[in-house]
């Protein structure tokens, strides 16, 4: 193959390409934002504060969210619970907390350090600004209403999509403790304010019936000593 013949083969790609360009035929991206493409199950997205299903607050204020974060974008401060009116079932709630999301590598280790599964992922990914301080999200934007509904820092951004920001657990425990075919579709983690609430994940699967039988009657006898 000589160079111009090699160079109108190349050339013709790229005007194969340009054709479908201006034609809108035979393209394979997404037009976003008209058209958001479906996320995985455990996407990291934005972060959002849970509530237990009675509305307590499930973050205690022990600051090993913070403690955990490699990048080290989030701020915590923990305060007593009121006698009168605790905000959250320990004896202390967090005070303060605020995530500086231009910082953060979604990482998701906050979400496995937290012992009460307070702070998890949504499936929210539109979360651009234009100055800094927008970036920097406090209780008042992560804390779920009281049904478990989460809040959007900016109620009139035309390019998020609300229903990805409502499912609150986006982050899911595994629900086969070890890999044990006996544990699928166990509920693993602790329940959460209305929305958000989402099935427990498929475990592993294809283990003989007698195994997954023997496993789970060593699940059952392990429950009974514990």
């Amino acid at each position: 193959m000589g160079p111009v013949e090699a160079f109108l083969r190349g050339m013709a790609v790229t005007g194969r390409q340009f054709i479908a360009t201006i034609t809108g035929r035979g393209l394979v991206t997404t037009r976003y934002p008209k058209v958001m493409r479906e996320k995985p199950q455990r996407f990291h997205g934005r972060h959002v504060l849970n509530r237990y299903e009675d509305g307590m607050e499930k973050c205690i204020g022990c600051e090993l969210c913070a403690g955990a974060c490699p990048a080290r974008c989030i701020y915590v401060r923990g305060a007593d619970n009121p006698v009168d009116e605790p905000v959250s079932p320990g004896e202390r709630y967090g005070f303060v907390y605020e995530i500086n999301m231009l910082r953060c590598i979604f990482c998701g280790l906050c979400v496995e350090a937290c012992p009460t599964e307070a702070i998890t992922h949504t499936q929210l990914f539109e979360m651009s600004t234009t100055n800094r301080t927008d970036a920097i999200y406090t209780k008042t934007e992560l804390l779920v209403d009281g049904d478990g509904r989460p809040n959007h820092m900016f109620d009139t951004d035309r390019f998020a999509d609300f229903d990805e920001l409502a499912k609150a657990d986006g982050w899911m425990r595994a629900t086969a403790p070890q890999g044990r075919a006996a544990y699928e579709g166990r509920v693993a983690w602790s329940d959460s304010a209305g929305v958000g609430v989402r099935p427990p994940e498929r475990g592993q699967s294809g283990l003989p019936d007698e195994a997954v039988g023997d496993e789970g009657d060593a699940a059952k006898s392990e429950g009974a000593d514990g």
